[in-house]
């Protein structure tokens, strides 16, 4: 059966692009911005580490970030939120009775 293997981003914060095709080395490059100069690179968690220590390293890289994404909640709905929907229903009546002019 096929395993499925996590994997996590890489934000590469560089001098340059022109040598955005050596990054395809250490990962699947994801995104380019041309603008702010940063490439997101998409590879396996357990190589994180070493990836980040061959990027540093490297002379056209100003900084590498892990992304966030793993850290982040992505878990949405519950109770809790449909309580709060019906709160903001209530909000959404016209207040001032009969005679109030909008």
């Amino acid at each position: 059966m096929l395993e499925i293997t996590k994997r996590q981003g890489l934000v590469v914060w560089v001098y340059s692009l022109k040598q955005i095709k050596a990054l395809r080395h250490y990962g699947s490059v994801l995104y380019v911005s041309k603008r702010m100069k940063y490439v997101y690179l998409y590879l396996d968690a357990d190589q994180i580490p070493a990836a980040v220590a061959k990027l540093t390293k490297l002379r056209f890289v100003k900084a590498v970030e892990p992304s966030a994404q793993p850290l982040l909640e992505t878990t949405y709905g519950g109770q809790s939120s449909l309580a709060a929907l019906e709160d903001d229903e209530d909000d959404d009546a016209p207040k001032g009775g009969p005679n109030a002019h909008h």
